[in-house]
């Protein structure tokens, strides 16, 4: 009986441990994690209806896997490599953001669907290069929101950003 209590609570004392190592792990994502499993890619649906006299279309017209969401990673501390498109041009940094996974997303081509951008939060001022890949890591949400440069399918709320190893 002894023994099977000290067992008993060998294993409640390792679950609890491996419970709080998991917690507190950061997850290294790609974009592609951000896609469900078994969804396809978005495919823009308004290519015959783009007006080539007018601006840039902004706003693209994707289907219905463009708001798919992976909602296993709702609520997860992740780390994901992208680039920094500011929602407002400040001199002195960036604090919100979207990280997007290409150079000119947003600002110079039509933005990625939203289960492809990330809209960040953040308390720290980012004051290197806005256009070098950067790491970010942080509490991530699924959540659809609207923005001038898109519309984001998650959000992370910024707790370290660094530039891309590569680039350092």
């Amino acid at each position: 009986m002894t023994k099977l209590a000290g067992l008993f609570f060998l294993i409640i004392f390792w679950f609890l441990s491996m419970h709080k190592l998991m917690a507190d792990d950061v997850l290294s994502i790609s974009w592609e994690d951000l896609i469900p499993p078994n969804v396809p890619y978005s495919e823009r649906i308004d290519l015959d209806k783009i007006d080539h006299s007018a601006k840039i279309s902004w706003k693209p017209v994707y289907d219905e896997n463009a708001t798919k969401l992976n909602e296993t990673l709702n609520g997860r501390k992740v780390r994901l490599d992208g680039f920094v498109v500011p929602l407002e041009f400040d001199p002195d940094g960036v604090r919100d953001f979207i990280l997007v996974p290409y150079y000119g997303a947003c600002i110079h081509v039509p933005p990625p669907p939203p289960n492809q951008l990330v809209l960040v939060s953040s308390k720290i001022l980012w004051k290197e290069s806005r256009w070098i890949p950067v790491t970010v890591s942080g509490k991530l949400t699924t959540k659809i929101q609207q923005t001038e440069r898109g519309d984001t399918g998650y959000a992370l709320d910024l707790e370290t950003i660094e530039m891309l190893k590569l680039y350092q």
